[in-house]
Formats: structure tokens, sequence, C-alpha cells
């Protein structure tokens, strides 16, 4: 029994805890990162604070944008120590395409802003050492180039929709079309652009109307203040 007891011990001691473990402390790709990380930060920071909320003013999103960007840099930046085949990476990409949040609806425009956000931080994470710093810098400029122009310089007009419950029934005809845009004027205070009719309910003399302004030639905006659909009537 002692003899086994003094076996253990030499056993013990001549293996190190990190080894049973199984783990190392620290290597060269912690400063990769770190720098990958920062860029990834910054690129995320450029679209979501200073391109995306200063046209929408929705601070949910910027929630859900900052975290989501940075779960999928980590996840990817994790898998790539791995040896992943291209069927682990489309696996990959189906759990987020399953994912689903069981609340609203999200808006075209900030479902691209979500691809946008996981693109960029699966780039920034699974570049190789055959890709220059400076070609990465150039696929994140030229996606923030783009996105910058989109929003600032070339679709300076975003045409907004709300969704309303309208009772004039009797202006739905077609020849009654500009009586009824003026009468929705009238009652929203909104410069109407165009308006679709929708379902027709002749039991309760209801009509659902589409209207569509200009966003920017409104004094209050309701794209800004977070709807985009809304009753009125």
């Amino acid at each position: 029994m002692p003899m086994l007891l003094s076996m253990f011990f030499n056993l013990k001691s001549a293996v190190a805890p990190a080894q049973l473990l199984e783990f190392q402390w620290f290597n060269n790709d912690f400063y990769s990162l770190i720098f990958r990380l920062a860029v990834n930060l910054v690129s995320m920071t450029i679209l979501i604070r200073l391109l995306y909320y200063p046209k929408t003013k929705r601070k949910d999103y910027l929630f859900t944008y900052y975290l989501i960007g940075t779960i999928t840099f980590l996840i990817c930046f994790g898998l790539k120590k791995l040896d992943i085949d291209t069927g682990m990476g489309l696996g990959l990409f189906a759990i987020f395409g399953i994912l689903r949040y069981r609340t609203d609806a999200i808006e075209i425009k900030e479902m691209t802003y979500l691809f946008m956000i996981i693109g960029i931080s699966v780039i920034n994470s699974l570049a190789s050492n055959k890709i220059s710093i400076a070609e990465m810098a150039l696929m994140n400029f030229t996606l923030i180039g783009i996105t910058f122009g989109l929003e600032y310089l070339w679709l300076l007009k975003h045409e907004t929709r709300k969704t309303i419950i309208y009772e004039r029934i009797d202006l739905i005809k077609p020849e009654h079309h500009e009586a009824m845009k003026a009468d929705l004027e009238l009652r929203t205070g909104l410069k109407i652009n165009r308006f679709d009719i929708g379902k027709i309910d002749f039991l309760r003399d209801i009509a659902q109307v589409m209207i569509f302004y200009y966003d920017s030639e409104q004094s209050l905006s309701d794209y800004n203040d977070h709807s985009e659909t809304g009753e009125v009537s």
C-alpha cells in the first residue's frame, strides 16, 4: 500500500495540472483575437451607431445588433481553430436561419442590417493568414461605404407606409380617388404620396387602406417614432 501511494504522488507531481485538463493558458492567437475583435467592434459601431441609429432612433435594435455581432464573431473565431469542413460551416448558418424571435416581425431594413452585422463578424473572425490586413480592411470599409451611400447620398427620400382603418367607404371608388386622398391628408396631417385599398368590409362599412408618404417631407416622422403601422379611423 505505501508503495502504491508513493507511485501515485510521483505521477501527480510529474504531470502538470494544465496537462491533466488538456488546455493551455496562453498562445499567440490571443493577440489575433484582440486585434480582430477590436476591428469588428469598430466596424459594428460605424454601421450601428453612426449609420443605422441616426436614421431610425431604435434603441432596441442597438442591443440586438451588438450582441448578435459579438457572439457570432466569438463563435466563428473559436470554430476557426478547429478543423471544420464546408458542411459544418453551412450548418452554422442554418442555425441562424432557423432562429426566429417570437415577437413582432422584423422589418426588411432591420433584417438587412442584421445580416450585415452577422456577415461582417464572420469575415473578421474567419479571415486566415492568406488574407492581408489591407484586404480585410477593404472588405469592411466597402460594406460601410455602400451603406453610407445608400443611407445618406442616394436614397434621401424614404417612403414610409402606414395601415389605417377607413370608414368613409363611399370614397373608395376610383372616381373619388382625389377626394379620398384629400380626406386622408386632412385626417392624418401627412402629405400622402400614394395609397392602396386593401380589405373592404361592407357589413361594418370600413376598409383597410395602406398610405405611403416620404419621411423627409413630414414635420413629424412616424418612422423615427418606431412605428410603420397603425390604425386611424
